[in-house]
């Protein structure tokens, strides 16, 4: 029997009163893992409104979500997380007086061991709690390329390390799907190049990576496939080279040049 696909969605649809947001959207990873693949589209297309429903941040008017073969349609984003699919997001919310390091200590608390009674007596299982999940941390932090700045404050970091340090708090939670969206937004063409690197270095760990992104040229050297939304409808899928030529893609980004979008 052949595996399940590593996440689907079939049929995704949402509608806000009159406003259908996403209309009958189906997609899938297939079964091989460590792929990335982009959902693009202008601005209205209905990228965010999907990504929410897959990450159980809204609840699909119609259509389900499986991951590896189990529906997971309608769970709280909490229970899905905990299941491997986490959601990172377009800006990461950051404590100021924080370290990059305790930011991703923070976010490994789906992997908390320790009882809320614990945590409030500090007992010594809440302090050995403690020290593994700044331990994983750290080397969440090592494996991006930002144990450099580990003990910085997340108030004195560049907006690159920023959205960095929201991919970093994303793999707190030991994905096996991880949604980023617009990872590369805000980023100058050096920083941009540095993320598509991280994004790739996590793709090759095994995690599969769904994407939203503006940044087309970034999407065309990362993606293994790609999804094209307009008007709430995908129109089209396939890769890299297929969507570069697809005249329906060419059409919904009518009024663009080219070069800017990487088409």
């Amino acid at each position: 029997m052949s595996a399940p696909p590593i996440l689907e969605a079939s049929g995704l649809s949402k509608r806000f009163g009159g406003l259908l947001a996403n209309d009958d959207i189906s997609l899938s990873l297939g079964s091989q893992s460590g792929r990335v693949t982009a959902v693009i589209g202008p601005n209205g297309a209905g990228k965010s409104t999907f990504f929410k429903m897959l990450a159980g941040f809204c609840t699909p008017s119609a259509g389900r979500v499986h991951l590896f073969g189990e529906d997971i349609t309608g769970l709280t984003p909490h229970k899905i997380a905990a299941k491997g699919l986490v959601r990172t997001f377009q800006e990461t919310t950051i404590f100021p007086e924080l370290s990059a390091l305790e930011h991703v200590a923070l976010a490994h608390q789906l992997s908390r061991r320790a009882s809320d009674l614990q945590v409030f007596a500090n007992s010594a299982s809440a302090r050995r709690d403690e020290e593994r999940m700044r331990d994983d941390a750290l080397q969440i932090l090592r494996f991006l390329d930002l144990d450099g700045v580990a003990n910085s404050v997340a108030k004195t970091l560049p907006h690159g390390y920023l959205r960095l340090l929201g991919i970093a708090m994303g793999m707190a939670a030991a994905p096996k799907v991880l949604l980023l969206d617009e990872p590369y937004a805000g980023l100058n063409p050096d920083e941009t190049d540095r993320a598509v690197e991280l994004t790739r270095k996590i793709a090759a760990s095994g995690v599969s990576i769904l994407l939203v992104e503006h940044d087309m040229k970034a999407v065309m050297k990362i993606s293994d496939h790609i999804h094209v939304l307009y008007f709430g409808k995908k129109i089209a899928e396939g890769t890299p080279e297929q969507i570069r030529n697809n005249e329906q893609v060419i059409e919904a980004y009518l009024g663009k040049e080219d070069e800017d979008i990487g088409l």
